[in-house]
């Protein structure tokens, strides 16, 4: 899997790559630059707007999936940062070999990985913008089916397709077209993207 690293100092941008070589299933391109296909690995300490305009700059590249390395992330920056298609989070003080290449593995085929203080932050923070547009009249309905939201809700427990597709009976073919048709109609970006869209809305 080719991997860019990018990184706001050449220190970090070293550090996080170091950290990928010599691992066979990563290439790290030397030339950091986001190209469709590749795993993009945005490293930075906190998300000011620079970090922010960097990481939309990454996302609208197509083709290209993004881990993101960060010291922290507050509330207010949370679901901006899923909704830019970043379905892999890791902490810094996690961003182990191991740990790096699990988050690119994730975000190459589309899976989301993150960390489990995150999630439960982000299923709150979401409950709580869903609970106060609740009350709205004509407010938009995802119309997802019964099947969609049994499969998304177990993606929001973290289990990936096989496990899915053990627990509710079905191939993984069946559990990948789902996802797929369901991402592709709604417009989302990644399993993290489609679950934080059906949280806001009170599927699940």
């Amino acid at each position: 899997m080719p991997v860019a690293v990018l990184a706001p100092d050449p220190i970090s941008r070293e550090g996080a790559a170091s950290q990928l070589r010599g691992r066979p299933e990563i290439e790290v391109r030397e030339d950091p630059t986001p190209t469709p296909g590749t795993v993009a690995l945005l490293v930075e300490d906190t998300l000011d707007d620079t970090a922010l305009a960097r990481l939309r700059r990454i996302t609208r590249t197509e083709g290209t999936r993004v881990v993101l390395v960060v010291g922290a992330i507050r509330e207010t920056e949370l679901l901006d940062v899923i909704e830019c298609g970043v379905g892999a989070i890791v902490w810094r003080r996690e961003a182990t070999a191991h740990r790096l290449v699990q988050a690119v593995l994730a975000a190459a085929r589309g899976d989301g990985d993150l960390p489990s203080d995150l999630l439960g932050r982000l299923i709150s923070q979401v409950g709580t913008l869903h609970r106060g547009a609740a009350g709205r009249p004509g407010a938009p309905s995802l119309g997802l089916a019964p099947r969609e939201v049994d499969v998304l809700r177990l993606v929001a427990e973290g289990l990936d397709t096989g496990e899915i597709a053990s627990k509710l009976s079905y191939s993984e073919r069946t559990v990948k077209n789902v996802m797929h048709g369901l991402t592709t109609r709604l417009h989302l970006r990644n399993r993290a993207h489609a679950v934080a869209y059906a949280l806001r809305e009170g599927y699940i």
